[in-house]
């Protein structure tokens, strides 16, 4: 009886955790979990290294860990791999630690915004929101052929490629461009 009880758990528990991950949307394959951190969902996304090890050379795994809530505009792979590879390898050198920690900063907001909150504000503010983050970065958000943009203060411009992403702790929208704050370069 005490394992009839118990594979019964363990299939609601299997079915439940199924479900919970089949209303967030995958990230590089990988499932999900809004009952997990940024972090930790972050740490799963076989397309979001570059990110989880820049997170780590910034020291930000505490904060971006931490209750939140936040909103995080999350870089793949592919868009750090647009910036040039000794710049990115000197990024995550320990004596640019404040010039990389400014620039995932910029990628953070002290707020829990899905993407319909953010088309809500754009329609609000007449086709473009501007949206601050925790590392003093104004970003333009709006939406262009169905899509939510961000464009940084340099004028680049990075696209919502997966939105809405839940998290214990806040929301991740997947973007396919590193933000970065005015006058670097990338």
């Amino acid at each position: 009886m005490t394992r009839k009880i118990a594979l019964t758990a363990a299939l609601i528990a299997g079915t439940a955790t199924a479900a919970f991950a089949a209303d967030n949307p995958m990230v590089g394959g990988a499932p999900m979990m809004a009952d997990m951190t940024i972090v930790e969902n972050a740490s799963a996304a076989p397309n979001l290294t570059t990110l989880v090890a820049a997170v780590k050379a910034a020291g930000l795994v505490d904060t971006l860990a931490s209750e939140g809530p936040f909103t995080v505009f999350a870089p793949t792979n592919d868009a750090f791999g647009m910036i040039k590879e000794d710049s990115l390898n000197a990024l995550l050198m320990e004596e640019n630690k404040d010039q990389l920690t400014q620039i995932l900063t910029c990628h953070v907001v002290a707020t829990e915004a899905f993407s319909t909150d953010i088309a809500g504000m754009i329609a609000d503010d007449g086709g473009m929101h501007v949206v601050p983050t925790v590392g003093g970065c104004e970003l333009k958000a709006y939406m262009e052929g169905g899509e939510l943009k961000l464009e940084d203060e340099n004028g680049r411009v990075s696209t919502v490629t997966i939105a809405d992403v839940d998290q214990s702790n806040g929301v991740v929208h997947v973007i396919d461009r590193v933000i970065l704050p005015a006058g670097q370069a990338g």
